[in-house]
């Protein structure tokens, strides 16, 4: 299978953060996750990238996936 590199910018209290990470977890994807609340230099650069403040902002490699889309996850993922 062919890794994909998943990031997610999220915040503890964001309940779609939540679900993304249980998603994951439960299709065995390994992802990075950054608590964007806290890490002010990573909140930046997800505004950077989407152009907004709402999280979670997950990045599948080089596509950009804004909020909890499971169907545009599992086709980006290949699951």
């Amino acid at each position: 299978m062919h890794m994909k590199n998943v990031t997610i910018y999220s915040t503890p209290t964001c309940s779609y953060c939540r679900a993304a990470k249980e998603f994951f977890d439960e299709n065995k994807i390994t992802y990075t996750e950054y608590n964007v609340a806290s890490d002010v230099e990573k909140r930046s650069e997800m505004i950077e990238k989407s152009g907004q403040m709402g999280v979670p902002v997950i990045a599948v490699n080089d596509e950009l996936v804004v909020g909890f889309d499971k169907d545009k996850l599992s086709e980006l993922l290949g699951l």
